[in-house]
């Protein structure tokens, strides 16, 4: 007789202690969403709710939901954004140097040719000085 009842009694804790382990795990998404500040805490809250409806098949999408968020960084797709400017001013810086090389060089060729030219000129002008 004491065995029956304490089967029964542990039957009704391991009922409830399910119960509430179900009722406790759906939550979590929501907790990680409210602890990062998530712009759609109530909507994950809520899907919480229903994915106990669905035997918790949307219960993984809710967590990468509530993960995907973090108020400093926000959805993370802004440091990937910022690489790319980083790699497109490192380009960029590549071709001013690139340029800057090749205006250095057509400068030092036009300084030759620009000697050249003057020399030229003293040249006509001491053969007009002689005449």
């Amino acid at each position: 007789m004491f065995l029956d009842f304490f089967a029964l009694g542990l039957l009704f804790f391991v009922g409830l202690t399910l119960f509430y382990g179900i009722i406790a795990i759906h939550d979590i998404p929501y907790e990680i969403s409210k602890h990062r500040n998530h712009p759609h805490q109530d909507a994950i809250h809520v899907a919480g709710w229903i994915s106990l409806f669905t035997l918790h098949a949307i219960w993984p999408f809710l967590w990468i939901w509530a993960t995907l968020y973090r108020e400093d960084r926000g959805w993370g797709f802004k440091q990937l954004q910022q690489q790319q400017q980083e790699q497109e001013l490192e380009q960029k810086e590549q071709q001013l140097e690139d340029q800057n090389e090749e205006l250095s060089a057509e400068i030092t060729k036009l300084k030759r040719q620009v000697a050249i030219i003057s020399k030229h000129v003293q040249q006509l002008e001491q053969q007009q000085g002689n005449q």
